[in-house]
């Protein structure tokens, strides 16, 4: 009944093929805009912000990117994290060199640092591909957290060897630091979040979205039939590594506040990665549906052990996260290797279909 999609006619094929081709679709996607920009500020406390709300979205962007290259372009990477430890450490150079500039710009800006330092890195998918890119990558993840480590300069000589996030003002308002409020810090990473997010949705719905599917599914046919492969894998790279390094960079500055080099490391790109298999590879939907399950877990696992009555240590109840996570991926991997994504997908099919079987 919720999806009956009697009286919705197509007599164009730009209907057909509209971003929403059933109404309820377009109508549940408001719901959730709207939960996002007005009901979660108006009822949403310090620690749903900084817990849940503000790590869901920064990782659903991590996924997404990483989505744009793995799932799209079919190009394996376990660099995430490195790679949003470039935009990150960009951000905070911009920010120390040029005090006065816009954190909404710094941000956008430091994506670029990441997409060409990308680039640079994926220049071996040109003779490499799946298992051995994968290896390129991880040595990637490797040498990057070395240099943040390293060079001084990046964290402005400071003993500790890490960053801290100045107050960042705009309008009044401050969106980074010590005295920023999670509410405005929110409101800033939705902002971009949901900006990205139109972006990616329209890059793959577009030819460069068909250009990489093509690379994914066979990249000699797609080769013979005039496609760039060159130009479609690094464009992959840069897209991807772009996302990947706002992601950074609001990690550091909207919700972390300081950072030091290990916090970059490979736990931190198996972790979007095991987000972007969970929610669903090739998908924009299944990043989100990945932060949601994978942040929302652990606080899951530490506060209905405490509604119940039971008395569970920190230690298990984060041994007891890990082994959920790997079973969930072992599930996905064997018995949906499309994720969360497509379990919604077969849900609303049968939702139009209802009340006849499939």
């Amino acid at each position: 009944m919720l999806y009956r999609t009697a009286g919705q006619f197509k007599t164009t094929y730009r209907a057909d093929q509209a971003l929403f081709p059933v109404r309820q679709d377009a109508i549940l996607l408001g719901i959730i805009l709207i939960l996002a920009w007005v009901v979660f500020p108006l009822t949403a406390s310090e620690f749903a912000y900084q817990t849940l709300l503000i790590p869901v979205l920064i990782y659903a962007l991590a996924a997404l990117g990483l989505n744009i290259l793995t799932g799209y372009a079919g190009q394996l990477s376990l660099g995430t994290g490195a790679f949003m430890g470039v935009g990150a450490y960009a951000c905070y150079k911009l920010i120390s060199i040029f005090p006065e500039m816009n954190l909404v710009v710094a941000v956008l800006l430091s994506g670029v640092f990441s997409a060409g330092v990308g680039v640079l890195f994926g220049l071996p998918s040109l003779r490499i591909k799946g298992f051995y890119l994968a290896i390129a990558t991880l040595a990637a993840q490797f040498f990057l957290v070395w240099l943040f480590e390293k060079w001084p300069w990046l964290y402005n000589y400071n003993a500790s060897g890490a960053i801290q996030v100045p107050n960042v003002e705009m309008f009044g308002i401050y969106f980074a630091g010590p005295l920023a409020t999670s509410t405005a810090q929110y409101f800033f990473v939705l902002g971009i979040v949901t900006f990205l997010t139109i972006v990616a949705i329209n890059l793959t719905r577009g030819s460069a979205g068909r250009t990489w599917k093509a690379v994914r599914d066979m990249d000699i046919a797609a080769e013979l039939i005039g496609i760039n492969l060159m130009k479609a894998k690094l464009h992959a790279f840069a897209v991807s590594s772009y996302i990947v390094g706002v992601a950074g960079a609001l990690f550091v500055f909207m919700w972390r506040g300081a950072a030091e080099p290990n916090l970059f490391d490979i736990e931190l790109s198996f972790r979007v990665l095991f987000i972007a298999i969970i929610g669903g590879l090739g998908s924009i939907l299944g990043g989100y549906l990945g932060a949601v399950l994978i942040v929302a877990l652990p606080v899951i696992l530490n506060t209905v052990p405490d509604l119940i009555g039971l008395e569970i240590k920190s230690a298990t109840v984060e041994h007891i996260n890990v082994i959920i996570v790997g079973g969930l991926i072992i599930f996905f991997l064997i018995v949906e290797p499309h994720g969360l994504a497509r379990l919604w997908q077969l849900i609303r099919e049968k939702l139009i279909l209802w009340p006849f079987p499939h």
